[in-house]
């Protein structure tokens, strides 16, 4: 079942977007060259505490996992694509970092992700990032009352595949609201003019992962958790919630 939020319920889920940000930008600020991944885990736990806020990953357990996500944050380092989980690994110059967080205020969700380089950042990696932006971008502008759920799949495929980069198979966004995964599912690959038919109220996470090798496979860690891609190519991911109104897209999790 599809829940289409209120104006209300879209102003309440604004505010677990809000501490989103807030985490996604002080982790960002943290990250330097030397900082351990649980640091920043300890970080993001520690603005959730202040915030009055709480996780939506710890003790998340997924029908693939092998056992309940054990953090606030997913850390995903250079050729881990998505659900890195927090280890005492210290980041190092050059590292590709990507960060999920997600929180929920009075039962409302918020998912967001980012990607950079810590320290000195190669042309490769920067291209990557920006690539993997521009979709996610053109993805939310397609989230309009009268467009369907292939048009913003169509949008972030097509600047992915042009720049020549893989796209992470089986895998796309989600509705998000008093859960923070729901329904729909949100492809990264689609049909333009296909698909279910966007209404005002609805809420989803848009978020593109882009392979750098140009393959869409990949591998599960040692974790269980953590999907690695298949050939070691560097991967992105970007993500926001963002809800369809009669206005144009907004960004809950926007700064």
């Amino acid at each position: 079942m599809i829940e289409l939020k209120s104006r209300g319920e879209l102003d309440a889920m604004r505010a677990a977007g809000r501490v989103v940000a807030k985490v996604l930008q002080s982790v960002r600020e943290q990250a330097a060259v030397g900082t351990s991944l649980r640091e920043l885990d300890q970080l993001a736990a520690d603005i959730l505490n202040d915030e009055g806020a709480k996780s939506s990953f710890l003790h998340y357990h997924p029908r693939f996992a092998p056992s309940p996500y054990p953090a606030v944050l997913c850390t995903s380092v250079n050729d881990a694509v998505v659900h890195g989980i927090p280890t005492d690994y210290r980041l190092r110059d050059g590292d590709l970092l990507s960060v999920d967080f997600g929180a929920h205020v009075d039962g409302w969700h918020g998912d967001a992700a980012v990607s950079f380089v810590v320290g000195s950042a190669n042309q490769a990696d920067l291209d990557l990032i920006a690539a993997t932006e521009r979709g996610m971008w053109a993805g939310i502008e397609q989230a309009r009352p009268g467009n369907r759920m292939g048009d913003i799949g169509h949008a972030i495929a097509e600047i992915g595949r042009r720049a020549g980069y893989g796209l992470l198979a089986d895998h796309g966004g989600h509705g998000v609201g008093r859960a923070m995964h729901e329904a729909p599912h949100v492809p990264n690959e689609a049909v333009a003019g296909k698909g279910m038919p966007l209404r005002e109220g609805l809420v989803i996470a848009i978020e593109p992962m882009f392979l750098a090798g140009g393959r869409d496979d990949y591998r599960y860690g040692d974790d269980g958790w953590t999907i690695l891609t298949s050939d070691g190519s560097r991967a992105a991911h970007v993500e926001h919630t963002i809800a369809v109104t009669s206005d144009g897209p907004l960004v809950l999790t926007a700064p």
